[in-house]
Parts: C-alpha cells; structure tokens; sequence
C-alpha cells in the first residue's frame, strides 16, 4: 500500500469517492461516468492547488517518502553499462555510498551516490543512508580515480547526515568530509552534484563541492536537519516546522540565495509517482550542463568552482 502524506488526505478522500463510485457501477450496471470523471477532475484539480502552495515541512515529507527513486534507480534509468567499484582500500566497502564507471548519454563518467533501502533488510545494508568515513574515503578514491583519467564526475545525493555513532568518530568522520571537501575543490574535471532527497549537514556536503549544485523540486538542503536545530533553539524536535521555515531548505529558497543553480522538476506529487520522468527531467538538466563544463579548462573548471563557494554567504558590518 503506498505512504500517504498527512497532507495528501483530501486528495485521497476524493479518490475513495471515485473508487466507491467505480464499485457501484460494476455491481449495479450504472452508467456514472460523468460523475467519476468530475471527481477525478477535483482530484487533480486539487492535488495541482496543494502542490503549488506546499510549506517546507510538507516537502520535508517528501523528500523522505519511502518510496522516492534511490540512487541505484536513477543509475539504471540514466546510465549505461555501470560498474561498480568497491572499497576504500584500507578494509571497508561502505554500502551507504555506491559509485562506480558507467555512460552517461554516450560518454564514460564516475557516477557516485548515496544508497537508502525500500525494505528494513535494504536500509540495514545501506546505513539507512548515512555514511561512515570509509565511505568518504571510498568515494574520495574514485573522484581521484575519475581526476586521473580525465572524466567528469556526477554526485548525486540523499542523506539525514553522516553516520553519528561512535565508532564512527574514532575512525575519523570528520576529518575524512574535510579532506573531501578539500580534494574536491581542487579536481581538475567538471562536477556536478544533485541533491535527490535530502541533503542535511556534511555528510552531503562531503559529496557535493561541484561546478554546478542542483536539486530536485522536492528535496532539501541544510546545515542541520530541522527537527536537530528545533531540538537545540526551542528544547522541542516537535517545533521541526517553525525550524524548516527558519532555515530555507527547499530548492526555491536556495537558488534565490545561490546556494544552487538549479531546480529540477519532478512530476506532480513527488518522484516517487514517476521514475521515469523524474530520471528523464534530471539526465537532460545534468546533459544541460555537462556539455557547458567540458569546454572549460582544468583551470577554468577549478576557479568557477572556487568563487562559486567564496561567494556564499553574505554579511553587514556596523560600526
């Protein structure tokens, strides 16, 4: 049975209708195919008005919907001939970040990513999401992989955050996303970066040093995830709401602020409606923008991707 959105449920109560009504004209031979189409008209009619006027905290929802495309999903539906690589040489394969060679429309490219599970057993093998420091490492070893032989590197991103545990920060968390964080910005190849889910804190960031940043309509993108930073400004995880607002995490208010470059349309309610069009909709923005990199210089390519960072952020000094 599919997730339904707290703030899906009027969508949802017309449809019962529409289903009710589909029922009564099989058992008693009606024909009401006039009113099962009005309603299928208000039901899109009404999914179009809440779609187009959703808050941060509802695109929160979606962006976590268990169902949304993984990317594994999106490597199948945009790519050809995918190889994995593993490892990170030095005794883990972290299964939280995936990547590996394949053909992005015709031409070989490093393609790595942040893996979630559709099932308990899945989310258990990938850390539902979150990295541990070999998974930077591993993915630091195939931009390295990708730098060495010249082929642009494609990121694409849905994480909570880097694994917190303890184990994690005794083999080095957060030294392993600062020297990607370094490493990236010196890469001599294009980058580009798509948050798919959710992108919170360094453990996105740890992927996401990139020519071009873009996000999907419905992902998000934070230094902190909202429930975190309304559990240390108000002492309630339950004010995540108020703290979504705060924090403009939604693809419209960070390409106002130039966080990103670009937002990628999904399909009317969610990615997870429609793989197809979602993958379709994010191969051209990244096609799109492949091609205007790879006419840039090594030099050129390290210098957009240096003042595009400098330049985030703005402040006022007073007197």
């Amino acid at each position: 049975m599919a997730t339904v959105m707290d703030f899906e449920k009027p969508i949802i109560d017309i449809q019962n209708k529409i289903d009710e009504l589909k029922k009564l004209s099989e058992d008693s031979g009606l024909d009401l195919e006039e009113q099962i189409q009005s309603f299928e008209q208000q039901a899109e009619n009404k999914k179009k008005e809440l779609y187009s006027t959703l808050k941060p905290s509802q695109k929160l929802q979606i962006a976590r919907h268990s169902e949304r495309p993984k990317f594994l999903d999106y490597v199948n539906l945009m790519c050809e001939d995918f190889i994995e690589l593993h490892g990170d040489r030095e005794g883990m394969d972290d299964r939280a970040i995936i990547g590996g060679l394949a053909k992005f429309s015709g031409k070989p490219v490093m393609i790595i990513g942040i893996q979630k599970g559709k099932s308990t057993k899945e989310n258990l093998e990938y850390n539902f999401g979150m990295p541990q420091p070999q998974g930077y490492r591993k993915a630091l070893r195939l931009f390295k992989h990708a730098n060495k032989f010249n082929m642009p590197i494609i990121t694409l991103i849905d994480t909570p955050g880097a694994y917190p545990g303890i184990k994690a920060e005794e083999t080095g968390q957060g030294a392993a996303i600062a020297m990607n964080l370094r490493e990236m910005s010196k890469l001599n190849v294009p980058v580009i970066s798509v948050i798919t889910g959710e992108g919170c804190s360094g453990g996105a960031l740890g992927l996401a040093v990139s020519n071009s940043v873009m996000m999907l309509e419905h992902a998000y993108y934070t230094v902190i995830s909202p429930e975190g930073c309304a559990s240390i400004l108000w002492r309630d995880a339950a004010m995540y709401a108020e703290a979504a607002e705060a924090l403009k995490i939604t693809s419209q208010d960070l390409l106002k602020l130039g966080i990103i470059d670009e937002e990628i349309p999904e399909p009317l309610g969610g990615a997870h409606n429609d793989y197809n069009e979602t993958a379709s909709s994010m191969k051209k923005a990244i096609k799109k923008e492949l091609d205007k990199l790879c006419k840039m210089s090594s030099e050129e390519l390290r210098k957009q991707r240096y003042d595009k960072f400098r330049k985030m952020g703005k402040f006022i000094l007073s007197e």
